[in-house]
């Protein structure tokens, strides 16, 4: 299943759906058809976990698309947000996770040119995600080096705490889509939040896409382009710590929990890597996608200042 946060007009609150076809489906109506409490959240489903996903499954299933009045709503017609607008903790990220994106960072990022022997994690906070459409700040005050970098972000489930490579994408409740945006002049004495957390700086969508579906996460094409032009192309076969490695692996410190999310890491192509370097800016447009998940677009524009 697909699914999202969205809003069905601007004044409305946010709902938690699922895409049928051309529809979004609202969830927790859906489940008052058929007598069903469903939630009308995502993190609320996740906690939720298997039960609530089987229950909506068979609701979905006996509707056979003819929907009650009120219950679905055409895509076309709905604004989506981050399918979790505010995360419970700070996104995981990991670095340097491609072969060749190793060696463009050690020839441009000052890192190293050897292969990590384990995942390079850091962090963005949840006031950093944005959701489909939403603008990505360029604020020049503070950078001059807006970088890209398309990934594919992995969604927590169920609690995971030094849990083995094998049993790793047990916990996964789905996939979706994340742009890492980057400001490479801010990077700190090695330390990379304020460069990665800036606000904005988490694009986050369009969906979730339940683990069901996409039962081998290291086979999915990943891409990205400014302005028409591609930046960006790769496979997540590709990764170097896989995504069974990277749950293992940060879970043997730090229990992962429900609602969790991962960013999986970026292939070769950012802009710090280029000859000569390139940047956002705004008036420029960043398109990135995840191969049976979906696209993101976002403009960049100026920073808004704050009074």
């Amino acid at each position: 299943m697909k699914l999202v946060t969205y809003r069905a007009s601007v004044e409305a609150e946010a709902r938690l759906g699922v895409v049928h076809d051309d529809l979004v489906v609202d969830v927790a109506n859906l489940g008052a058809d058929y007598d069903e409490d469903l939630p009308d959240t995502m993190l609320d489903l996740i906690d939720l976990g298997r039960p609530a996903l089987d229950t909506l499954r068979a609701c979905l299933d006996d509707a056979e698309g003819a929907f009650a009045p009120g219950t679905a709503i055409a895509l076309a017609n709905v604004r989506l947000l981050a399918p979790i607008p505010r995360p419970r903790k700070n996104i995981f990220g990991i670095g340097l996770n491609y072969v060749e994106h190793v060696a463009e960072s050690a020839a441009s990022l000052d890192t190293s040119k050897d292969l990590p022997k384990q995942p390079v994690i850091f962090s963005k906070p949840p006031t950093c995600v944005i959701g489909p459409g939403d603008a990505i700040e360029h604020n020049a005050n503070i950078t001059q080096q807006l970088d890209w970098e398309v990934e594919l972000a992995v969604i927590i489930g169920t609690t995971a705490r030094r849990v083995t490579r094998e049993d790793a994408l047990k916990h996964v409740f789905g996939y979706s889509v994340m742009i890492d945006v980057s400001a490479r002049d801010n990077r700190r004495a090695g330390q990379w939040i304020f460069s990665k957390g800036m606000d904005t700086y988490a694009p986050f969508g369009p969906c979730i896409v339940t683990a069901d579906e996409i039962p081998d996460p290291q086979t999915l094409d990943l891409w990205l382009t400014v302005n028409g032009v591609e930046k960006q192309r790769s496979n997540t076969k590709h990764m170097l710590f896989n995504v069974a490695h990277l749950i293992a692996d940060i879970s043997s410190g730090i229990t992962l929990e429900p609602g969790d999310i991962i960013a999986s890491g970026t292939p070769e192509g950012v802009g710090a890597g280029r000859t000569p370097q390139e940047w956002m800016w705004p008036g420029d447009v960043v398109v990135a996608c995840v191969e049976g998940i979906g696209t993101l677009r976002h403009p960049i524009t100026n920073a808004t200042p704050e009074g």
